[in-house]
């Protein structure tokens, strides 16, 4: 019986996987301006700017930073069932398995971030997932109750320290990077590392990643918010028929773009637009407490469009990258990697934004297209494959041409 269990298989969620691949475009536009320049999203305020870069700034800003990165922790939730579930198939436990597999992500992300980019999110996945592991046999609305609290919180406390931030009497320099002589020299360190070499290169990554972990703890509780209502659709099985949820779903459409815009516009003009540095922090705060309600609707809106006709084509584009989702995240760092800094052209702090996100695209597009071509040979992806195998203790084995297993 175990035998006839293990070679048993449940098809691959289509939904899931072209879900995966739109949000690698997000993440990769980005971390992209991230990966740039020493200021991030913010540098297209600077007097010399142009009105393109500071539109494509702004535009990446309102609708991009902070959604993507909670689409993926909600796939990451809801995968966890599925994993979950795989496990009980195989007639094994699955908190081995489980504990591999975040002990195989915390080794990627060290490496990532060490090695590319010091913004990774693996390590807050592979930390956060624990917390999965603990809670893996609570029910579908106790996850949900839990996101709600935890979502809350993380919200009142961060609202709290950002209207504290508009009332500090320096608040209006603030947010104002480079304006002091210390900063000034930091900033000129950071860009004399990325265009030295590979060594200076570790080092600067290495010299940022306390102050990236403190990021990732403060939106940890949004991550881990997104892991429990991915659970929660999870066990409920929600995104394997979705034939039922219209009329839902397009309320949260409806509902999360009215919540979600409204934030995301505020912080687009607070960070990168006229508002100023006293709203800086204010502005990214209402960002990720309204970020959400816009995740979700870019999800709901998605799913409504993969049931048309239209929909379908676009599904069958988008899934072979989500299917190798991981790969190509990491490859995307690795491009930007030889692109900014000494490893290949050093092109850090000398692009402007508008050329950066027309890269990125082209990127993309080319990752879309090699998606298609690997997965239509091949089972996992490399880095698929390596924590599959992570996961399991053992090889990857059975058909090697394949697009209906997961």
């Amino acid at each position: 019986m175990a035998a006839h269990t293990r070679g048993e298989r449940s098809p691959r969620i289509p939904e899931v996987d072209a879900l995966r691949g739109f949000a690698l475009v997000g993440i990769l536009l980005v971390n992209a301006l991230m990966m740039a320049g020493p200021y991030g999203l913010g540098s297209a305020g600077a007097s010399h700017a142009s009105t393109l870069d500071r539109m494509v700034e702004g535009f990446v800003q309102a609708f991009f930073v902070g959604k993507f990165y909670l689409m993926f922790s909600f796939l990451f939730g809801y995968s966890f069932t599925l994993q979950s579930a795989s496990a009980d198939r195989d007639g094994t436990s699955a908190v081995p398995r489980l504990l591999r597999r975040s002990l195989g992500l915390l080794v990627l992300g060290v490496l990532h971030a060490v090695l590319l980019y010091v913004g990774d999110i693996l390590m807050t996945y592979a930390v956060l997932g624990l917390i999965l592991i603990a809670a893996r046999n609570c029910s579908a609305l106790t996850a949900l109750r839990a996101a709600r609290v935890l979502y809350g919180c993380v919200s009142g406390l961060l609202l709290l320290g950002g209207l504290v931030s508009v009332l500090m009497p320096d608040a209006e320099t603030a947010g104002t990077a480079g304006t002091d002589p210390a900063s000034a020299a930091g900033i000129a360190g950071l860009v004399a590392d990325y265009r030295g070499d590979a060594a200076s290169v570790v080092r600067a990554n290495s010299g940022q990643l306390p102050d990236a972990l403190l990021a990732s703890a403060l939106v940890g509780g949004f991550v881990l918010a997104a892991f429990l209502v991915g659970m929660d659709c999870g066990k409920r099985r929600l995104l394997a028929d979705t034939a039922n949820q219209t009329a839902r779903m397009r309320r949260i459409c409806v509902l999360g773009a009215a919540v979600g815009l409204p934030g995301s516009l505020f912080a687009a003009l607070a960070v990168t637009g006229p508002l100023g540095p006293r709203w800086s922090i204010l502005g990214e705060v209402v960002g990720a407490v309204t970020a959400p309600a816009l995740t979700a609707a870019y999800i709901c809106g998605m799913l409504l469009l993969l049931k048309t006709a239209r929909g379908a084509r676009i599904a069958a584009l988008l899934a072979p990258a989500g299917r190798m989702a991981l790969t190509n995240y990491l490859t995307q760092s690795l491009v930007m990697a030889l692109v900014f800094t000494a490893y290949g052209l050093a092109l850090y702090d000398r692009v402007g934004p508008s050329v950066v996100v027309l890269g990125a695209l082209v990127l993309y597009a080319a990752q879309i297209a090699l998606s298609a071509a690997l997965m239509a040979r091949h089972r996992y992806g490399p880095a698929e494959w390596l924590l599959r195998a992570v996961t399991h203790a053992r090889l990857p084995h059975g058909p090697h041409r394949s697009s209906a297993i997961r």
